[in-house]
């Protein structure tokens, strides 16, 4: 088996790249193809652990869930999770190779082309055509040079295109325009169509849109689609995600206020509670304080837990989080968010930033030692409450105290898990993922008298993804898309 394959790339970030590969994952899945996902090099924090040992972008793990496929770490063999404003480590084939900052970067893509070589052709071998994802922008012309995301992966693997424009932004005539006036013009033939997304309104407005971008670039449209809403709904990937406007919601009987740090990681874990109807889920920014009547604040993971902690203090986080204990709220902190909620934490080889030790909220008898080796792997077991759960662990560094003694959760191998305080009030995790085992969201709403689980979290993406799929069924030449592939 060689597959054929199609690559999407956008004239900017966040037009829907991921959304509308993993529609289209699923569409092909339910045509009776074998699908697999594809991006040669991502930049997120929020990440996915596979079953062969690893870690990828979270989009890509949604993607193979449309697809019908298992995640693999060579569905995403070039991951840079930032962590700083110029610097990010950087997972390969889904192990830490080493951290670089963004000028370093650029001089070792042609030693990561190999790896991107070797993951495309395992995946030809097993499917009937791969859908590749690009990163960012098409029109990145400065970062041309030894590019592997985008224009340098189509022209060395002779893969076809197709662009992206977000017409929900403004300008997208210009945008799709633009980017094929700034191409080089061997990388502009490799775009064989385009697609406007989050289209709203009536269609036949923009159809002489449509004719004057495929009459000025030569590329053949493919679809104009709808803005899909239930889109929010689906794990993101982008933390562009988190400033996204949300309707309010009414009813909900439980607050859960979350700070926003400038390195969080693994923000999908706030999906599942975002989606209940009993929860009323509030993003706080630096600059606003935490809500009062808020029941349960949760400090999430991050990527630099040394600078997010001096984040949090600087902001005034640290305060509205002790007049919180003192009101009777619950604290939650998740693997970063954990680590913070000690006496200690040291970082004594720089691994996530700049090498130091800094203290902790000192709400748990624990400290942390930040190590290169990172735990990558599925979770299962039971906590405190005997409920059950299943997660996953993705950390370096391990933490140790008193509090460790009152374990938050048993793992199924019975060893001890997490950490609480003596009055159960404060309580640290490594498990990534607990709210979206629908068994321990049902036990966190009991625990504040919130009322039952309205949803089943893991059927519901699964019945959107569907759903994405009849959309772009319905508004993307699907059919000549096939035939453009290669």
């Amino acid at each position: 088996m060689s597959a054929r394959a199609l690559m999407f790339q956008g004239t900017g970030s966040d037009v829907g790249k991921s959304l509308i590969v993993a529609g289209l994952a699923r569409a092909l899945h339910l045509r009776g193809l074998k699908v697999l996902p594809f991006k040669p090099q991502n930049m997120s924090n929020n990440a996915a652990v596979t079953e062969d040992g690893g870690e990828i972008g979270r989009a890509q793990a949604l993607q193979a869930r449309a697809a019908g496929a298992v995640p693999s770490v060579h569905m995403n063999p070039v991951l840079l999770k930032p962590q700083s404003e110029v610097g990010a480590q950087i997972v390969v084939q889904g192990r830490v190779y080493g951290q670089a900052k963004a000028a370093d970067y650029q001089a070792l893509k042609p030693e990561l082309m190999g790896f991107v070589r070797d993951s495309f052709a395992r995946l030809k071998a097993q499917a009937d055509i791969i859908l590749v994802e690009g990163a960012g922008s098409a029109s990145e012309v400065n970062l041309r040079e030894n590019d592997i995301a985008n224009m340098g992966f189509s022209r060395a693997f002779d893969v076809p295109i197709v662009l992206i424009g977000d017409i929900d932004r403004g300008g997208v005539i210009a945008s799709l325009v633009g980017t094929k006036a700034v191409l080089d013009a061997d990388d502009a033939a490799m775009v064989v169509g385009f697609l406007v997304n989050k289209f709203r309104g009536d269609p036949a407005l923009f159809v002489g849109g449509m004719t004057k971008i495929a009459e000025t670039t030569g590329w053949q449209a493919l679809g104009l689609i709808p803005f899909f809403a239930e889109a929010r709904a689906l794990p993101a990937e982008d933390a562009l995600a988190l400033d996204a406007a949300r309707a309010e919601k009414r009813g909900a009987s439980l607050k859960v206020a979350v700070p926003i740090l400038p390195h969080i990681a693994n923000f999908d874990d706030l999906d599942p509670l975002d989606a209940e109807p009993a929860i009323e889920l509030v993003r706080v920014r630096p600059g606003q304080a935490l809500p009062g009547d808020a029941a349960l604040v949760i400090l999430p993971g991050s990527k630099a837990t040394l600078s997010d902690l001096k984040a949090l203090r600087e902001a005034g986080f640290d305060i509205d989080i002790a007049a919180h204990l003192r009101r009777g709220g619950i604290l939650l902190g998740l693997c970063g968010g954990y680590q913070m909620l000690g006496r200690v934490l040291h970082d004594p080889d720089g691994i996530e930033g700049r090498a130091g030790t800094a203290q902790g909220l000192g709400l748990l008898d624990v400290e942390t030692t930040v190590s290169s080796e990172k735990r990558l792997e599925p979770a299962r077991g039971t906590t405190f409450d005997a409920a059950p759960f299943s997660g996953y662990e993705m950390h370096m560094g391990v933490t140790q105290g008193p509090d460790c003694a009152r374990a938050f959760a048993t793992l199924e191998n019975g060893t001890s898990e997490g950490a609480m305080s003596a009055d159960g009030r404060v309580i640290g995790t490594y498990v990534h993922g607990l709210f979206a085992d629908d068994r321990q969201r049902a036990v966190w709403l009991a625990r504040f008298a919130a009322g039952a689980t309205q949803i089943a979290y893991e059927a519901q993406v699964d019945e959107i993804l569907d759903r994405l799929a009849a959309h772009l069924e319905a508004h993307v030449d699907i059919d000549t898309m096939l035939t453009l592939s290669r």
